[in-house]
């Protein structure tokens, strides 16, 4: 009976792949080394690489990240020394700190928070595109409705 439910469970988790996936880097944890993590990842603790190919980034207050952060969503409540690129959304909370530029679809910023670089923000998601001329050819399309 229960190695039924069980495995049926499993297979139920497995099928729903990097979507149903969750990283999470305790606080007092250090990595050294670029992460790429096709789910959720949740980091507490300190990364000294880059976080790529990631559904989602929370970054806790005690935690950071030394390296570029490359994901669909990013959360952040700590320090970033590096570029964020957030192809749909990105929020900082009022403990954020990044130090470097921001490509996003979606920004919100609460108070206190604090951005070191620039802000580059798209009404489509193009992030990642191999022309960068492209985006902002594209940008302006959308905006005279073509």
């Amino acid at each position: 009976m229960f190695s039924n439910s069980s495995g049926d469970s499993r297979r139920n988790g497995k099928q729903g792949g990097s979507e149903a996936s969750l990283t999470i880097l305790a606080a007092g944890t250090v990595i050294s080394g670029d992460i790429s993590c096709p789910g959720a990842l949740k980091v507490e603790g300190q990364v000294d690489g880059s976080v790529q190919h990631a559904r989602q980034v929370m970054l806790a207050r005690e935690g950071s990240i030394r390296g570029d952060v490359t994901a669909d969503e990013v959360v952040v409540g700590g320090v970033i020394d590096g570029h964020v690129t957030a192809s749909e959304r990105l929020e900082l909370q009022t403990t954020a700190v990044i130090n470097g530029d921001i490509s996003t679809k979606s920004i919100v910023v609460m108070e206190g928070a604090r951005i070191n670089g620039s802000v580059r923000m798209t009404e489509i998601a193009l992030v990642g595109r191999a022309d960068p001329g492209r985006e902002a050819r594209d940008s302006r399309d959308v905006r005279a409705g073509r």
